[in-house]
């Protein structure tokens, strides 16, 4: 390389040069590097152990035969690269080939002051384009020379090794393949003897030790290892001998090769070598569970659990078993039960990492098991590597299930539960039924009353070892389930089933990477199907108060339809902005949350009606909004008036298609708010008789407001709207009387309102109340429909004003705020006041 070239130019053809040996070396050894990597892929998961001495000196051979002859192949396919040759390769990515250009020199009309001049602006120029040189990549064309990848298989295998592979094994094999072509004494005429010996500890798997090389520990360092490792030996030469006493040696080993079973305290001498050996105990496993078990909302059994074990637990199981003597015999359990064997779930443990120290939780779902909500006994019990116990102290509880609070679900629920307890059950399970099913009209379809005679039949038809077998017993208690399950949820299961698969779908999609047009359809289907479950929910009837399943209500967070629509809100955001993994991650959480979400008894019973309240809170400000945008366009309108009377044509045709567009906007909130109309709560008391009244009249003023803008009526639009918005607000402030008072009377403890006065049970005696939706998710101050904090201190309203604690001067606000806007809709009032009065409404 010239050292007068500029640096750069002798820096590209260096460093392309380099890369160049790298394309020599490669396509030349590269067989060769195969070869190595596979065999010590081999060596590192211990290949040696597979076959005898004599066939690893065989193998061996054949496998340095190959190594020779790659190496061979390899050498006379090996071309030094020159430094004129990285000159030559950076020079072609050059135009001009500028390095060749400078090397040049001037054959003809040298001397000439024209030609020299040309000749030093041309250097000049091959100068400037040499100043580009970069280094070339280098490329040695394998995909060519191994078509079939074999390179790759090497590659693969070796990363396999270095991250799979057992820690020492190379080693191991490096040395077993050291002392395999060992020589023997004799052979070595007296040269210093290497050792005679090689010896492994070899810890039980389930102990997740490694495997000891006896050869490398520093002299008389004491040997600790679990009872029942392996120890193997390989002895080389005569005379080389083994004596122990920790432990039987393992049937069928060789006299040069012994194995022994580690199962007790000794010493190991062999070749002069003294290894103290301490065998450590394998200690039982031990397991205790968490706090008491819980019961979720929909029937399962939560079991928090801690197990321990020296060397990791292996398996676990709660094992469930019936407690008779704490069963109450009465009805259809004073007979003697069938028998059954225990009930066994598995224990929930890591699948990587350690099991050392485990903490976990079982849930099971046994709601539909024959003890479900009866006494029982649970004990965990875990067990090791070598099939030790621990077993924990038997607990009492009442197996979780589900609860059904309708009365004729729960009375086919208690026969299906007499049936699974004992066949001889089968003629008083017979007469509930028919006394369920009496006179079935307006009250049960068709479908179950059909149902229901043909379970009597069966139940009655006195052979109960043919008719009523194992197989026909179970297919019954089906029948009776899923008919319990339909009267009680009236199609919630279904909503339910709806909501989780578009959760599913859209999950799926997600990860899947769809395009935004998909995951846009099956976020609209998620959100359907999520209201249409909500709105179920919240109209189910009440639970039983006794069977909550956190008794503290400081413990319970309430969260309201407008949460989980902001959560929603928030995915819908995420996907739009690209942060697909957040998505998810938030997706997740709300499908764990809508799987706890459970339905309680609420303070005051407003919980079940917060969520169509909001709806109509939500309409009402859509309401204004729509009457805000009216008066902006009917200004817009008036602001081109003419003394003459005339307008220009083409702002009609744009006046009119705006007020077609409003017109549909009102038909939509007139519609929606008599969909809400049906869904609110306070019937039969005389605020919601009021509160009723009210939207009944904003519906007629939407109807009234909507045929105005169809008529291009602007002025007599915006009077409707105003009367239909103070309709909807004074309909909505009876429905806060109504909650304050129920707050109250909660706490003086007085019956609430319901629907109609209510003893002490329900409406009319129905142990059902309204129910409000609980979740863990969120803790926010409660607020009633017209955006007031409801305090702690029973139900009472307050904004955190003091004017507000007196007279209500929002309300005198809100007239206002109307009066004006109906006066800036009147077309004879002068333009400068409708302007005055426009500039007074954006201030509100």
């Amino acid at each position: 390389m010239d050292p007068g070239e500029p640096h750069r130019i002798r820096w590209a053809v260096g460093l392309t040069r380099t890369g160049m040996w790298w394309e020599a070396l490669a396509a030349a050894f590269w067989p060769l590097g195969v070869l190595l990597a596979l065999v010590l892929a081999a060596l590192a998961f211990g290949v040696t152990d597979l076959f005898s001495s004599r066939a690893l000196i065989w193998l061996m051979g054949l496998v340095a035969l190959a190594a020779v002859l790659a190496f061979g192949w390899g050498v006379r396919r090996f071309r030094r690269p020159s430094a004129a040759a990285a000159r030559l390769r950076v020079d072609l990515t050059l135009p001009g080939r500028p390095l060749s250009a400078l090397r040049d020199r001037l054959a003809v009309g040298a001397g000439d002051g024209g030609a020299d001049a040309l000749w030093r602006a041309h250097l000049a120029r091959m100068e400037r384009a040499a100043a580009a040189a970069r280094p070339v990549a280098p490329d040695a064309r394998l995909r060519w020379r191994d078509p079939v990848a074999l390179r790759l298989v090497g590659m693969v295998a070796l990363v396999m090794a270095l991250i799979f592979a057992p820690a020492g094994q190379l080693g191991q094999g490096l040395a077993a393949l050291g002392a395999t072509f060992r020589p023997t004494p004799e052979a070595r005429s007296g040269a210093e003897a290497g050792p005679s010996w090689e010896g492994w500890a070899e810890p039980p798997a389930y102990t997740r030790r490694p495997t000891l090389y006896l050869n490398a520990l520093p002299q008389g360092q004491r040997l600790e290892l679990p009872k029942g490792s392996k120890l193997s030996f390989r002895l080389y030469g005569e005379g080389a001998e083994i004596a122990q006493d920790i432990g039987a040696a393992v049937p069928g080993g060789e006299p040069s090769a012994p194995e022994f079973m580690a199962e007790r305290d000794g010493v190991i001498e062999v070749a002069g070598r003294r290894f103290e050996v301490t065998v450590l105990p394998d200690a039982a496993p031990v397991v205790a569970p968490g706090k008491a078990p819980e019961r979720r909302a929909d029937g399962r059994l939560v079991q928090e659990f801690t197990a321990s074990d020296d060397n990791g637990i292996a398996a676990g199981q709660a094992v469930i078993m019936l407690d008779l003597d704490a069963v109450d015999r009465r009805f259809g359990l004073a007979l003697d039960p069938e028998p059954r064997e225990a009930v066994e779930l598995d224990l929930p443990l890591p699948a990587t990492g350690s099991r050392k120290q485990v903490r976990g939780r079982l849930v099971g779902d046994l709601s539909r098991h024959p003890w479900a909500n009866l006494p029982v006994t649970i004990s965990l019990k875990v067990e090791d590597g070598i099939e030790q116990q621990g077993v924990s102290a038997p607990m009492r509880m009442v197996l979780p299930g589900r609860r059904f609070f309708d009365p004729l679900a729960a009375a086919l629920i208690e026969v299906r539960r007499d049936l699974l307890w004992s066949r001889d059950n089968a003629a008083r399970s017979a007469e509930l039924l028919r006394a369920a099913s009496w006179q079935p009209e307006g009250f049960m379809d068709e479908a179950l009353f059909n149902g229901l005679r043909g379970a009597i039949g069966t139940l009655e038809s006195g052979n109960l070892n043919e008719d009523l077998n194992e197989e026909a017993r179970n297919k019954l208690a089906q029948l009776l389930w899923d008919a319990a399950v339909a009267l009680e949820d009236g199609g919630l299961a279904d909503a339910l089933e709806r909501m989780q698969q578009a959760q599913e779908r859209l999950s799926e999609a997600i990860r899947n990477g769809a395009s935004p047009d998909e995951i846009q359809r099956l976020m609209d289907e998620l959100k359907q199907a999520t209201d249409e479950y909500l709105d179920m929910l919240a109209q189910q009837q009440g639970e039983d108060p006794a069977e909550r399943f956190d008794r503290s209500p400081q413990n319970r967070q309430q969260i309201t339809g407008d949460q989980i629509q902001q959560m929603m809100d928030e995915i819908q955001r995420l996907m739009n902005e690209g942060r697909m993994a957040e998505a998810q991650e938030l997706l997740e959480q709300f499908n764990r949350m809508m799987q706890n979400l459970r339905v309680t008894q609420s303070e005051g019973g407003e919980g079940g009606r917060q969520r169509p309240m909001n709806r109509l809170a939500e309409t009402l400000r859509d309401q204004q909004k729509l009457a805000d945008e009216a008066m902006r366009q009917m200004q817009d309108r008036f602001g081109q008036w003419q003394p003459d009377g005339q307008q220009d044509q083409e702002g009609q045709g744009e006046e009119g298609q705006g007020n077609q567009q409003l017109a549909d906007r009102q038909r939509e909130l007139r519609e929606d708010l008599g969909r809400q109309r049906g869904l609110l709560p306070g019937r039969g008391t005389p605020q919601g008789e009021e509160a009723g009244r009210q939207l009944d009249e904003a519906g007629r003023a939407m109807e009234e407001a909507e045929q105005a803008l169809r008529e291009g009526d602007a002025a007599g639009a915006m009077e409707r709207q105003a009367q239909a918005i103070q309709s909807m607000r004074e309909g909505m402030r009876a429905l806060g009387d109504m909650m304050a008072q129920d707050q109250q009377r909660g706490q003086d403890g007085q019956p609430q309102q319901g629907g109609q006065e209510s003893g002490p049970e329900g409406p009319s005696g129905d142990p059902r109340g309204q129910r409000g939706l609980a979740q863990p998710y969120d803790r926010r101050p409660q607020t009633d429909p017209l955006g007031r904090a409801l305090s702690g201190d029973g139900g009472s309203i307050t904004s955190g004003d003091p004017l507000a604690e007196g007279g209500d001067p929002s309300r005198k606000a809100r007239e206002l705020q109307d009066e004006i806007r109906r006066r800036s809709g009147e077309r004879e009032r002068p333009r400068d006041e409708r302007d005055y009065l426009g500039r007074l409404l954006e201030n509100f």
